[in-house]
């Protein structure tokens, strides 16, 4: 049993944070068309915190790190973005944006005292960046953002520039070696080299 039973409030306001967060499948990532791609091309939020996820298991999984402590971190990061938006790195030079934890801590503010605190404490790891789990979380952000300028450059959009910072700003021996390998591969080998490929395909 819980140790909170949710009052009716409580339960509505998390409901509302669940709607919230769907909203992530309509932020675009706008940094991209610094890279040349249109904006009509781009992921979503919710796209990359996806495949962000996936990464931050296998560099968990890698560096000794708890794989489902990282992917609760890397699930949440930009749950913040659907107020404040997707902001680069160019925009943050001119513009100062609320810290995600204040604007995480006013979206769960109203929820289920469990579910804010489990929110807010995942932020919180994220951005403090001292476990292993957070440095692997925040390389996994990078990470997918590179692998996805790679697969930006692979249709012909000119993104080694960003390919150039990602790798640059990696920590773990992990990202690293997951970088290298995939600046060594086209992004669609992974069709080739499955298990009962024909061959020759």
């Amino acid at each position: 049993m819980p140790e909170h039973a949710p009052t009716d409030a409580e339960t509505a306001a998390t409901a509302a944070l669940l709607f919230e967060a769907g909203a992530l499948r309509n932020q675009p990532r706008t940094g991209w068309p610094y890279d040349g791609v249109p904006l009509s091309a781009t992921e979503t939020v919710a796209e990359h915190s996806h495949r962000t996820t996936v990464i931050g298991v296998a560099l968990a999984a890698m560096e000794g790190a708890d794989p489902a402590r990282t992917a609760l971190l890397c699930t949440l990061h930009d749950l913040h973005e659907t107020r404040i938006g997707d902001q680069t790195p160019v925009t943050r030079r001119y513009v100062t944006t609320a810290d995600p934890r204040k604007v995480t801590a006013d979206q769960v503010a109203d929820a289920h005292p469990a579910v804010g605190n489990a929110v807010t404490a995942a932020i919180e790891e994220f951005e403090a960046g001292e476990t292993l789990e957070a440095r692997c979380a925040r390389d996994a952000d990078k990470l997918d953002c590179l692998y996805r300028a790679l697969e930006y450059r692979a249709i012909g959009y000119r993104t080694d520039g960003k390919i150039e910072r990602c790798h640059a700003a990696l920590k773990t021996a992990s990202a690293r070696s997951l970088a290298n390998a995939a600046t060594a591969m086209e992004p669609a080998q992974w069709q080739r080299t499955s298990p009962g490929a024909p061959a020759g395909h």
